[in-house]
């Protein structure tokens, strides 16, 4: 683990894998730090390159100021790409990774190769939803978010059953700084890129949680329908996905990227 600065600004990231495998970027979801890849990371470093870190207002990275934007927060990316000297790199996000892998592939197409965009949405509305959400933050800190967050992650067997991921989901959760979910629930807010990805030409992969309460199947066709040439893939699985079917996610990132 390492920590690097950016103007100033402290970024958590690890790097596993050879120093000279294709680099593979991945970024994860609202109120989860890099651990949400733990399951995977082993898998992909045998292949490449795996840099991770934590979001702007997670783990460990900086907290700055609200509102954050999505053109912030791809912008961080952009810069741990130059701060590591990696020109181009696959790249896996979801959930809000994969909000910000839409903003790579439309605003720095040329650092990426292939891009997995997994359980996430081009746009999410209403406003209200999001205002209601950092209010809730504000007031009761993750506290007061994580059981909900927790049942649209996760199905109801799932939950039952896997007791001990879900504490380590809980914990995770619960280590996100309150300051750091409301920032980036504006950025969620305040995003709507469903024009800017019919303009994409990289290759892509759509993987859509049958199951997802919060990013809808409905969601995921959409980009993989705006996205040209785009394919899809589905999983039995509510919202993170990775967590939920550990070995198929990592099989299909695999496939796909080659």
């Amino acid at each position: 683990m390492a920590m690097i600065e950016i103007a100033g600004e402290p970024f958590h990231v690890q790097i596993d894998g050879r120093d000279d495998a294709p680099p593979l970027l991945i970024s994860n979801s609202l109120s989860s730090d890099m651990s949400m890849w733990d399951d995977q990371v082993p898998v992909w470093a045998e292949r490449y390159r795996v840099i991770r870190y934590d979001h702007r207002g997670h783990g460990q990275s900086v907290v700055s100021p609200a509102p954050y934007s999505m053109d912030q927060l791809g912008r961080d990316a952009v810069n741990i790409l130059d701060a590591l000297g990696v020109r181009k790199a696959h790249w896996v996000g979801l959930s809000m990774g994969g909000m910000v892998g839409m903003w790579m592939l439309t605003h720095a197409p040329e650092r990426i190769d292939r891009a997995v965009l997994a359980n996430t949405a081009a746009y999410m509305g209403p406003r209200e939803l999001w205002d209601g959400r950092i209010r809730t933050a504000e007031r009761g800190g993750m506290e007061a978010l994580v059981q909900a967050t927790l049942e649209r992650w996760f199905p109801a067997h799932f939950r039952g059953a896997n007791p001990a991921v879900m504490d380590r989901m809980r914990a995770m959760i619960l280590r996100t700084q309150a300051q750091g979910y409301q920032a980036n629930c504006a950025a969620i807010r305040d995003m709507d890129q469903r024009e800017a990805i019919k303009g994409v030409d990289r290759p892509v992969l759509v993987i859509i949680g049958s199951r997802d309460p919060a990013t809808t199947p409905a969601d995921g066709e959409y980009i993989a329908s705006a996205i040209p040439g785009a394919q899809k893939a589905y999983l039995d699985a509510a919202h993170i996905s990775n967590v939920e079917h550990p070995e198929r996610f990592a099989a299909l990132v695999t496939e796909f990227l080659g």
